[in-house]
């Protein structure tokens, strides 16, 4: 199947090949049945499919890896452009960016404070840990983290080529968000053409992924099948925990929401849980935000919100902020460091958060498992955590990315009203 262009955004997507996240999950069981069935029942057929199963499995990761730093490089720079857009369209559509980018960064924090007290109080059980560390070490190598002196010196790249080509991920992203913002001052023709370059070469890379990712079922297969077979049935209950703590972030996202509604649009709570219930409801079965766009404005309008706030906050919501993003691809580079047994530092954590809350705004109107790789990936480079898990992670993200829905939809209609208490009247 191929994913049609976004109505809601101002790059014209090519048809862009995807592969439902049921089959990666089907290849993810398969590949964990298949490694546990040989590591109990013939333990000497092991060596032999794994010589085969990893480097199928190192192969479709590296070209997986290989997208991510000019994928995100072009994200960022055509997202910035289309917030310098929206910031240009007027008061409303300027306050709508303020309370979007507070709540991301608020998000970020919250996930970098939350996610390693709650590793602390629940962690990954130390066999399963130790058991995945060692299935994954011949594909892994830990990168040299700084002290907090050198990490700020590091964001200020000398070359900023040589630090993409060396992984230096977060110089690159603030490098690349400084040129978009410069690049918002040049005369129209001018910025056209750039905006134009990147577009087209973040069309490129986004069908390049799409080709890799058509893969993803037999990748997956033969990575989670050497996971298992070298770490037993650890592996299924550290997934399950993985899937647990993350959510976990998404959760305080999502009733975060209600609080937005109460306080900050001034709405009774049972009439706000009831009105957004129908959408709610949408956004499960559809697992889009996008599809979920005409529940969300007929919500708006029982809220009481003024058409007026609702036809702008609305589709800019659904194409610049992801609420639950920030938080939740944070919580899962947290997560990937707690399970290599990595001491999470401030400068790390100042790192992800700042990736955490940039690289949101590359992730609209994409596939899962596109954004998945695009926003976690970055965030692991750039505090020195290893990617090859998410390789495995990406299989199980259709159960997370449930609560990423359902938090986003719930919060899009919660700003909505929020702004519009905000700019104007109440919304009742």
């Amino acid at each position: 199947m191929t994913l049609p262009p976004s109505e809601n955004s101002s790059i014209t997507q090519p048809p862009i090949p995807t592969i439902r996240a049921g089959w990666i999950f089907a290849a993810l069981v398969g590949g964990l049945a298949l490694g546990l069935s040989l590591a109990f029942l013939d333990p000497a057929l092991l060596d032999p499919v794994l010589v085969v199963a990893q480097p199928v499995g190192t192969l479709w990761l590296n070209a997986l890896r290989a997208t991510i730093v000019p994928l995100v490089v072009s994200l960022l720079f055509t997202g910035i452009a289309q917030t310098v857009a929206a910031a240009r369209a007027g008061a409303l559509a300027r306050r709508a960016l303020l309370f979007f980018f507070a709540i991301l960064a608020g998000g970020s924090a919250m996930a970098g404070l939350l996610i390693p007290a709650i590793l602390s109080v629940f962690p990954m059980p130390t066999a399963a840990a130790a058991a995945l560390r060692a299935s994954v070490a011949q594909i892994h190598d830990k990168a040299t983290v700084p002290g907090f002196g050198a990490f700020l010196q590091s964001l200020v790249p000398t070359n900023v080529l040589q630090s993409a080509a060396t992984d230096q991920i977060l110089p690159v992203i603030l490098f690349t968000a400084v040129f978009g913002l410069a690049a918002t001052r040049l005369a129209e023709t001018q910025r056209r053409s750039l905006a134009t370059f990147f577009e087209a070469v973040a069309n490129a890379m986004l069908v390049v992924i799409g080709w890799v990712l058509l893969a993803a079922p037999l990748g997956v297969f033969c990575l989670s099948l050497s996971v298992a077979a070298q770490s037993g049935t650890s592996a299924i209950g550290a997934l399950a925990h993985y899937v647990v703590v993350v959510t976990s972030a998404g959760t305080v996202i999502f009733l975060m929401a209600y609080a937005v509604a109460v306080f900050g649009a001034r709405l009774r709570l049972g009439e706000f849980a009831r009105a957004v219930l129908p959408a709610q409801a949408l956004a499960l079965s559809t697992q889009s935000s996008l599809a979920t766009l005409p529940a969300m404005l007929t919500v708006c309008r029982k809220l009481g919100v003024r058409d007026q706030t609702s036809d702008l906050v609305m589709p800019l919501a659904v194409a610049l902020f992801r609420a639950t993003g920030p938080a939740m691809n944070f919580a899962v580079a947290i997560y990937v460091a707690h399970w290599f047994g990595m001491p999470i530092t401030p400068s790390m954590l100042v790192a992800g958060f700042v990736v955490a809350t940039l690289t949101t705004l590359g992730a609209v109107s994409l596939p899962g498992a596109i954004s998945f790789v695009t926003s976690i990936g970055p965030i692991s480079i750039a505090m020195g955590i290893p990617v090859e898990p998410l390789a495995i992670l990406v299989a199980v993200e259709v159960l997370p990315d449930l609560m990423r829905t359902l938090g986003n939809v719930t919060m899009d209609v919660a700003v909505t009203a929020a702004v519009d208490r905000a700019h104007g009247e109440p919304a009742r």
